[in-house]
C-alpha cells in the first residue's frame, strides 16, 4: 500500500486539501497529515516518496496515483529552489513532521534544547540567550536575552511567561504555521524560558480567528505536559482586537480587563501580568529558542545575519505575488531578491509598484529602495519597519492615496482610545487626506473647492494640507502611547513621499 503526505495547515485545507485526502482514501492509500512546507502557491501539495505535485485538485488524484500528472510534478520537494535556498532553523521541521507526533518531534531533535538548559543551569541559559543576539520577532526587535535577564533578576513571588500569538498584521502567517505545524517547538521554547526566569505558569494569547491553531496547540500542550512539568501552559483566546497585539494591552486582556494600552514604566518585565514580573515574547521568538539552546546553537545563531540583526527571520511573502509563502533566511537579504528571485514578481504579471513591509502600519517601499538589506537598523534609517517580517506586494494598479487613507481608517477603527494622538489623530488624518484628494484628483479642482480662485491657489492649498498632514503624523509618531498610533504615519508618509501623483500632487510638492 502506498503512502501520501498532505499538509493539514489551514492554507492547504482552505485550498481543498481535505477533499484531496478523501480522494486518496478512496483509492486505498495511506495518508499522513503533515506540516506545511510553506510553498502556499502550490497547495494542496501532495508528496509521495519525497516527490511533490501541486497544486492538486481531486480530478488529478488518480493520475498521481498512477505516476502521471507530470505537469503538476515539482520533483523532490526538498530540492525545490524555494526550499533549498533557505536557511531554516525555526522552520527546520516544516513539511517533514506530523504536528502532533511526539515521536516525530524527538526524532528531529525535539527536547534537546530543554534537556541541555536544565543541565547547564539558568544563568548559563540566560548568558547564551544574550550571546545569540536573538531579538523579538514580533516587531519591536528588543533583545530577548536582556528581557529574560530582567525578569529573572526582578523581585517577585510569582513570574509568568506569556506568548503573544495575536498575529494580526496583514500578510503574516508564520505564527500560525508554527502553532499548527510544529507546536512542540513553541512549547519547548516557553519551557526553556520558564526555567531560565523561574516561572511556573505560562499563557499563550491566541487570536480567535485561528481555530485550527487553537485546537492543535491545546492538544500539543496536553501531550507535552509530563515533559515540561512542573511548568504549566494555558491557551487564552482573544476576541480579535488588533491593539491586543501590543504587550500591555494583551496583559490587560489576559487579566479580564478592557484591552487598552498601559503607560510605561513600569515595564511588564518588572510589573506585568497580575503585577508580577513577566516575559512577553512572540511565537517566532520563543520557537527559535530550542535551536539556540542546543550544543553550540548560540554561536551558530549569532554568526548568521548582519550587524545587530542576528540569526534568521521567517519572512512571509504575500499580496500580488506569484510565489507566496514562507521563506526563512538570515538577515541581509534584499527586497529585490525576495520579490523577484524568490517571489517571482507579481501574480498579475504587471510591474511592481510598492511593497509594504511590517504589516498594515509598515512603510510602503518604492522599487528604487529594493536593494536595502533586510535588517532592523537599515530599515529604521530608511523610515521603514521590519515588524513581524510580512511583506505584501502591490502592482502598478494600486492606488497609494487610498492605501494611505486606509492606514488612518484602520488606526481609527482599532484604537483602544487611551491616548489622544491615536484616537483623534487618525480621524483627523482621514479628513486631511480626503481634502487633499477632493482638490487634487480632478482637473475641475477649482469647482470642487469654490473658495480657491485659481489652480495656483489650489496648489498652495494642497501644500498646506500636506504640511498639516505631516505635522499630524509627527504628533502621532512621537505622542502616541503605543505602536498603533506611533507607526500609522509610516504608510501614510511613505505613500505621500513616493507617489504624490496618486494624491493629485506634483513631485516637487512633497519634500523628500
Amino acid at each position: 500500500m502506498s503512502t501520501v503526505r498532505i499538509s493539514d495547515d489551514a492554507v492547504a485545507r482552505a485550498c481543498g486539501a481535505d477533499k484531496v485526502v478523501a480522494a486518496f482514501d478512496k483509492l486505498g492509500w495511506t495518508v499522513e497529515r503533515v506540516s506545511s512546507w510553506g510553498m502556499h502557491w502550490l497547495e494542496p501539495l501532495v508528496e509521495v516518496n519525497g516527490v511533490g505535485w501541486g497544486p492538486v485538485t481531486v480530478d488529478r488524484v488518480a493520475e498521481i496515483a498512477e505516476g502521471g500528472a507530470d505537469d503538476l510534478c515539482i520533483g523532490p520537494v526538498a530540492a525545490h529552489p524555494f526550499i533549498a535556498s533557505q536557511q531554516r532553523l525555526t522552520f527546520a521541521r516544516a513539511g517533514r513532521t506530523r504536528p502532533l507526533s511526539l515521536d516525530d518531534y524527538v526524532a528531529t531533535g525535539g527536547w534537546a534544547g530543554l534537556d541541555r538548559a536544565r543541565a547547564i543551569g539558568s544563568e548559563q541559559v540566560l548568558a547564551e540567550m544574550v550571546q545569540s543576539g536573538l531579538r523579538g520577532r514580533g516587531g519591536a526587535g528588543f533583545p530577548a536575552g536582556i528581557k529574560w535577564q530582567t525578569v529573572a533578576r526582578a523581585e517577585g513571588a510569582r513570574k509568568y511567561v506569556v506568548c503573544n500569538a495575536d498575529e494580526g498584521d496583514s500578510g503574516t502567517f508564520a505564527d500560525r504555521m508554527v502553532m499548527e505545524g510544529d507546536p512542540f517547538a513553541l512549547i519547548e521554547g516557553m519551557a526553556i524560558c520558564a526555567y531560565a526566569v523561574g516561572s511556573g505558569q505560562g499563557y499563550v494569547y491566541l487570536r480567535s480567528e485561528y481555530p485550527d491553531a487553537i485546537g492543535k496547540l491545546n492538544a500539543a500542550i496536553d501531550l507535552a505536559a509530563p515533559r515540561i512539568a512542573p511548568f504549566r501552559i494555558e491557551v487564552r483566546v482573544g476576541a480579535g482586537a488588533y491593539v491586543c497585539g501590543e504587550e500591555t494591552s494583551l496583559l490587560n486582556s489576559l487579566e479580564g480587563k478592557r484591552g487598552e494600552v498601559r503607560a510605561k514604566p513600569p515595564l511588564p518585565a518588572l510589573q506585568g501580568l497580575f503585577g508580577c514580573p513577566t516575559v512577553v515574547n512572540n511565537v517566532l521568538t520563543l520557537a527559535a529558542v530550542p535551536h539556540i539552546l542546543t550544543e553550540g546553537g548560540a554561536v551558530r545563531y549569532e554568526n548568521l545575519g548582519m550587524g545587530r540583526s542576528k540569526g534568521t527571520m521567517p519572512i512571509q511573502i504575500a499580496g500580488n505575488v506569484l510565489h507566496g509563502g514562507l521563506y526563512e533566511t538570515a538577515f541581509g537579504v534584499t527586497l529585490r531578491e525576495l520579490v523577484y528571485d524568490i517571489g517571482g514578481g507579481t501574480a498579475s504579471g504587471r510591474p511592481v509598484k510598492a511593497v509594504q513591509v511590517g504589516g498594515p502600519l509598515g512603510a510602503y517601499i518604492h522599487p528604487d529602495q529594493f536593494d536595502i538589506a533586510f535588517d532592523y537598523e537599515t530599515y529604521t534609517a530608511a523610515d521603514a519597519l521590519i515588524g513581524h517580517g510580512g511583506i505584501v506586494v502591490f502592482d502598478d494598479t494600486a492606488d497609494m492615496a487610498s492605501l494611505a487613507r486606509f492606514a488612518m481608517k484602520f488606526c481609527a477603527a482599532e484604537s483602544c482610545g487611551k491616548c489622544t494622538p491615536c484616537r483623534i489623530g487618525s480621524v483627523r488624518g482621514m479628513e486631511i487626506i480626503e481634502r487633499i484628494l477632493a482638490g487634487g484628483r480632478q482637473a475641475d479642482a477649482v469647482e470642487k473647492l469654490p473658495q480657491m480662485h485659481n489652480v495656483r491657489a489650489s496648489q498652495r492649498s494642497f501644500e498646506e494640507q500636506v504640511a498639516l498632514l505631516e505635522d499630524l503624523c509627527e504628533t502621532m509618531k512621537f505622542g502616541s502611547l503605543c505602536a498603533l498610533g506611533g507607526f500609522t504615519p509610516y504608510p501614510v508618509l511613505s505613500a505621500l513621499r513616493h507617489w504624490p501623483e496618486d494624491f493629485g500632487l506634483a513631485k516637487q510638492a512633497v519634500p523628500a
